[in-house]
């Protein structure tokens, strides 16, 4: 119980920290791309407001040199931005034909590349867009009726949007690795008080419930021996059915808190799982006979499983019990066992008067009960489905209850073949 509590709380914290590194990353890799973007935009938009000329060299006001410092000190002014560009443009009259190329400012795009690309980019029909490495925008000229597309390299962009990326991949991996041995040695400490009160709740059922077996047996033996000399009445018959009925629960929790320990022994072992279904399911023949319920067995041969057998045969048991306790009058159960997906599946139907008031799963909480006048008349406890998960646990296998419709419900559970 600790050990998977640790394990909860292991998971839950590093998918919280898992989701903040992750938006994080998120965010600073979006803004960089929006940062990028704006700078090609802002590049585009200078080299097509100067057509492919460099713009003027900014001066000091004596017109001397240029100034030390650039007007907006977190960018390069228009004439270093245009500088540092590698660009081509091309120059489209009013009847769409090419009149100006300049590749002077590229040494990968030849003229006739430069142009097949223009008119690509001119019959999409949009004014931005990309072609390849290239980003192009698409303006009015100054001096005529035609248009300038200018291609921007943006490949050091990219590689500078990619190099990021890596970066802060790189960056989140090692957070992640560092925060999960972090959690793992804060873990323990983390639950320590709540593992405390677990270990002192299971010493309390231990030693309560081997306690509560020498009365109980006293009891017994001295209804029993009332009985041999008074003989049998109403109060003793009442007397040692709720001494069985008390000491049947006293036997479920000390398995629970045996399983909840690790304590219980779990001698797995491939065995015949339809012989061991066959022989738990024998002397229950006889009670639904005597409810008036029919009892139905669809037994496949030579259904192998791998797991303790003795541990599922007392599952079995547990179910059609409490197949017996809840069926209504005149209704039916059937136990299956087959063979399913390489797996060894058994399941267990009955009939309800009503289903209960849960999610199925619910079914297995401890001390769940659906009717409690009807635990009072059956002597139900509340334990025995929650016994029933803690034994396909134990046997690395799965147990689910489902309701079939309004008034049907099927447990059933998977084991390993081997």
């Amino acid at each position: 119980m600790v050990k998977t509590l640790q394990k909860k709380f292991v998971v839950t914290s590093m998918l919280a920290i898992t989701i903040l590194i992750v938006f994080l990353l998120g965010v600073i890799n979006v803004a960089d791309v929006v940062i990028v973007r704006r700078q090609v935009e802002r590049t585009l938009n200078i080299i097509s407001e100067n057509e492919g000329n460099a713009p003027a060299m900014p001066r000091d006001i004596t017109g001397d040199k240029p100034p030390l410092v650039p007007d907006n000190k977190n960018q390069k002014n228009e004439y270093d931005t245009f500088m540092s560009s590698n660009f081509f443009i091309v120059r489209f009259d009013a009847d769409c034909e090419v009149t100006f190329v300049d590749v002077v400012r590229t040494s990968t795009v030849t003229e006739d590349t430069a142009v097949s690309m223009a008119n690509e980019a001119v019959d999409s029909g949009k004014t931005e867009g990309k072609v390849g490495k290239y980003r192009y925008m698409i303006k009015n000229a100054m001096f005529n009726d035609g248009v300038n597309v200018v291609f921007l390299d943006t490949a050091g962009e990219m590689q500078s949007i990619l190099r990021v990326l890596i970066l802060s991949v790189l960056v989140g991996a090692g957070c992640f690795v560092a925060m999960f041995l972090i959690v793992i040695l804060l873990s323990k400490k983390a639950i320590r008080p709540i593992a405390e009160n677990i270990e002192k709740q299971k010493r309390f059922v231990t030693d309560a419930g081997h306690e509560l077996k020498t009365p109980l047996a006293i009891i017994q033996s001295n209804a029993e021996a009332m009985e041999l000399y008074n003989g049998e009445n109403k109060w003793s018959k009442n007397i040692k059915e709720q001494t069985v009925r008390l000491s049947k629960m006293t036997e479920n929790l000390l398995l629970l808190s045996r399983m909840d320990e690790g304590n219980n022994k779990v001698n797995k072992a491939k065995f015949n799982l339809s012989d061991a279904t066959k022989d738990a399911s024998e002397s229950f023949i006889e009670s639904f006979k005597v409810r008036g319920v029919k009892f139905d067995r669809a037994i496949e041969s030579d259904v192998m499983a791998y797991a303790d057998r003795l541990q599922i045969e007392k599952l079995i048991d547990i179910l059609l019990d409490n197949a017996l306790k809840y069926t209504n009058d005149k209704g039916s159960v059937v136990i299956m066992c087959h063979k399913e997906d390489g797996h060894a599946v058994v399941s267990v139907e009955n009939t309800c008067e009503k289903l209960p008031d849960t999610v199925p799963e619910g079914l297995f909480d401890r001390f769940y009960r659906a009717d409690t006048a009807r635990n009072q008349s059956t002597g139900g406890s509340g334990i025995g489905l929650s016994v029933a998960r803690s034994i396909v646990m134990a046997n690395d296998g799965e147990i689910k209850a489902e309701y079939i419709d309004d008034k049907r419900i099927r447990f059933k559970f998977v084991l390993s073949e081997s």
